[in-house]
């Protein structure tokens, strides 16, 4: 006896759930466990996505890309917080130094990076709010990364040779306004951080000093002792021996606070420029678009680093200290740097070299 297969049509089947309420309900209950069951597994493959980010970070190998040469003060900072980070979290921390063309390089490939939490970046705001106004860079600087943290503020200070009549700021601008272009000042530069504090300084005091360029540091810091400029403007830390030494006198610091290595130092502002600041710093990024929770973990293993004991004596003796402004406070102030700087850079007509 041959047996027939009968398959209804699906005509057949709306008929028969239309006619039985049983069929009704029976459609409804599996339209609802489809719907929990999708839902479930959406939320399944968000929490292995989550606890796999994790285990990524924790147990796997990070590399952060410091754009100058080992030794200096972005890189000892980066060491000393990829050390206190794998000793307490997991990570192997790997510090791959990538210099050359004001740090425009190592950025350009943190920028390339995947943005997974694999590849970081320390950097410095040149890179951000000073380089894209002079040149092409291949990186958008408010939109390539991700700002973890802003990890450390460094004063800049205003220095004069030992030897020099000037023992206050306003002794030194008072000499400025009588002699307009008479005096100098040396510094790294053009385009640099110390340039950009002294252009702002020049415009609150409404005086006229003769910006003097440096390759580095320590020509600009040797032409001070040597008495073949008048005044340095630049990191405390680049003077802070000499200054020790009795060789050079410091007269304020930029920075909105005094510093803790010379508390009877005044700022700018109380020597009578209340409304001029400057600060350098030191922060961490990641390509843009790696995920929330991975730039919120490495946000808190960062800022927890920089406050273990040890860890912050070693920043302070550096003249580096500790600041943790993360997240969206981070992005607000690279952006604020961004468009005051720009519109300093044009003002003053400073082209990069």
């Amino acid at each position: 006896m041959l047996r027939m297969k009968y398959k209804p049509s699906a005509l057949a089947v709306r008929f028969a759930i239309a006619r039985f309420p049983a069929a009704k309900a029976m459609k409804r209950l599996r339209r609802r466990f489809l719907h929990l069951a999708a839902g479930a597994a959406a939320l399944a493959s968000v929490t292995v996505a989550f606890a796999d980010s994790a285990w990524s970070q924790s147990t796997g190998t990070i590399k952060i890309i410091v754009p100058v040469p080992a030794g200096g003060a972005p890189d000892l900072l980066t060491r000393l917080l990829a050390e206190e980070i794998s000793r307490t979290q997991g990570p192997t921390i790997v510090v791959d130094n990538r210099p050359g063309a004001t740090t425009v390089i190592g950025t350009e490939a943190a920028a390339r990076a995947a943005p997974d939490g694999s590849t970081l970046l320390t950097n410095a705001p040149p890179a951000f709010v000073i380089m894209p106004h002079l040149r092409k860079v291949g990186y958008d600087p408010l939109n390539s990364f991700e700002p973890i943290c802003s990890l450390v503020r460094f004063p800049l200070v205003i220095a004069v040779n030992s030897a020099a009549p000037y023992r206050t700021l306003d002794e030194l601008l008072n000499a400025a306004r009588a002699k307009p272009g008479g005096l100098t000042l040396a510094s790294i530069g053009p385009a640099s951080l110390s340039h950009i504090a002294f252009e702002m300084l020049k415009r609150a005091a409404n005086v006229n000093i003769t910006f003097v360029p440096y390759a580095g540091t320590t020509p600009a810091v040797n032409a001070l002792l040597g008495e073949h400029v008048t005044s340095y403007f630049g990191n405390y830390t680049d003077v802070a021996e000499q200054t020790k030494a009795g060789k050079l006198r410091v007269l304020a610091t930029a920075s909105r606070a005094r510093i803790a290595a010379l508390p009877e130092l005044p700022t700018v502002a109380e020597s009578g420029y209340e409304n001029y600041e400057f600060e350098g710093w030191f922060g961490l990024f990641a390509p843009a678009k790696t995920p929330k929770e991975t730039v919120f973990q490495l946000a808190g293993w960062f800022t927890a680093a920089m406050q273990a004991p040890e860890v912050k004596a070693k920043f302070v003796a550096q003249g580096l200290y500790p600041v943790g402004l993360c997240g969206a406070d981070f992005g607000a102030l690279l952006r604020k740097q961004y468009d005051e700087f720009g519109r300093i850079l044009r003002e003053a007509n400073i082209k990069a070299e």
